[in-house]
């Protein structure tokens, strides 16, 4: 294989493996995330599945855009080795940053939760002091 074809592997590689891990996470995170959502909307299953679907489609968005601004190869490809050296180093990424966005959902996800928590403890610490 030549330096061209060596490059097109690696960005049809990169680009099936970075996506197809995008959309592994992204099911994962939809399909857990719904528990979270459901109880920071204090049970409000319309508004947790519309949020939910709305983080899906920018956690899409930032992730897959991002694979393909970085496709680009600066280096020269001219053996099997440098092409899979490259396509670690840019699959290693995008999996850091899934991770990095993962956690920072989660870190959301817990805030928003606790201050739902909060509230609806102040909800009913104001019920029983009207009872009274």
């Amino acid at each position: 294989m030549n330096s061209v074809q060596l490059t097109i592997a690696a960005y049809v590689v990169y680009l099936v493996l970075s996506i197809g891990i995008t959309i592994w996470v992204a099911k994962t995170l939809f399909k857990n995330g719904k528990v979270f959502l459901h109880d920071i909307f204090h049970g409000n299953q319309a508004l947790a599945e519309s949020v939910n679907n709305l983080l899906l489609v920018g956690f899409y968005l930032v992730n897959v855009g991002y694979a393909v601004y970085v496709l680009k190869v600066t280096d020269s490809i001219t053996n099997v080795q440098q092409l899979l050296e490259i396509l670690s180093v840019k699959v290693g990424f995008i999996i850091l940053l899934l991770g990095g966005m993962h956690f920072f959902n989660l870190f959301v996800f817990f805030r928003l939760r606790r201050k739902a928590q909060m509230s609806a403890q102040e909800a009913l610490q104001a019920t029983i002091i009207n009872q009274r």
